[in-house]
């Protein structure tokens, strides 16, 4: 972990106080506590202080401190050593925590940071021109199922692709962060298998889904793939299905799909690596694909529909 200090005296405001209502909270907060334990309060009242200001200054840390009767050096080493707080002012925004941490690096955490630097600062902890957006790289943040994610503020977005970090930086720039639904972006629900289950699906429904699965499929879906890898393409259908409810698949993209002959679910869902390998390489952008589990999703689509995309994923299609 790196050496974290606190902000220089030039940025630090003489003096801390927390608002009416929140001065109330803490009052409250520490209450919860047994006689003798109160200082254990010191977390929660520093996150309020860092909701209140943005950040945690070192007068919040000193105020905190004479509420807990804690000596100021308590109350620094807890400030220091935990990255949720922040010490220097941060994007007024968005402040972006990227995970780099082994599982999130084997999933593609370097590409997140470096959306961050080319859309934020090319450094950490320094925020972008208009002072709204900030990011640095952190520490495990027990997501490893999701990797690669990062946290702001106090939401986890997950399963992230650069093209989606991209969106969300965005969005938050713009005011528009509540629009952004924290968690998977992958279309997973929270951290179930990403090809849906495998165990305990003898169920009526699933039943009926493999039944319909079993069915012989449009002659217009033939899968063979070419001896390059290359899927076998189709003339466009009148009803061409919307590849658009497979997380990760913008227009841009299935416009890209279109054009190498793609235009149903059922393509999708008979895809075998050398193929999803050609298609990776024709998108330019290697991993995509399993990443983001198009195959499960498709058939999950072209044996149900929505229905039972909700049913595999606990949840509907983008």
């Amino acid at each position: 972990m790196s050496v974290r200090r606190l902000a220089e005296d030039a940025v630090q405001p003489k003096q801390f106080r927390f608002s009416r209502d929140n001065a109330a909270w803490a009052k409250a907060t520490i209450k919860k506590y047994p006689n003798g334990r109160q200082q254990s309060a010191v977390i929660p009242l520093l996150m309020r202080a860092q909701e209140q200001d943005g950040w945690v200054t070192k007068a919040a840390i000193e105020s905190v401190a004479d509420m807990l009767n804690m000596p100021y050096i308590r109350a620094l080493e807890v400030a220091t050593f935990y990255t949720q707080f922040q010490l220097k002012p941060v994007g007024t925004k968005a402040h972006v925590q990227v995970c780099g941490t082994t599982p999130c690096m084997l999933r593609g955490s370097e590409e997140l940071i470096k959306v961050c630097k080319n859309k934020i600062n090319a450094q950490q902890l320094e925020t972008n021109e208009s002072g709204t957006l900030s990011w640095e790289e952190v520490e495990c943040q027990g997501a490893c199922v999701n990797a690669p994610m990062v946290m702001i503020f106090k939401d986890a977005y997950e399963d992230l692709t650069p093209e989606q970090l991209v969106d969300i930086i965005d969005k938050f720039d713009a005011g528009e962060g509540a629009s952004v639904e924290p968690g998977p972006q992958n279309g997973r629900h929270l951290s179930a298998p990403v090809g849906g289950l495998t165990t305990l699906t003898d169920t009526p429904a699933a039943a009926k889904a493999a039944a319909k699965a079993k069915a012989p499929k449009p002659a217009a879906a033939v899968a063979a793939p070419s001896d390059d890898g290359r899927p076998q393409a189709m003339e466009e259908p009148a009803d061409k299905d919307d590849l658009k409810l497979l997380s990760g698949v913008g227009p841009k993209i299935e416009g890209i799909l279109n054009s190498i002959g793609i235009f149903k679910w059922e393509q999708i869902a008979s895809w075998q690596e050398a193929e999803r390998a050609w298609v990776d390489g024709h998108l330019k952008f290697k991993g995509r694909i399993d990443r983001e589990n198009w195959v499960g999703q498709a058939d999950a689509l072209a044996r149900g529909g929505v229905e039972e995309y909700v049913r595999v994923f606990g949840k509907k299609p983008r």
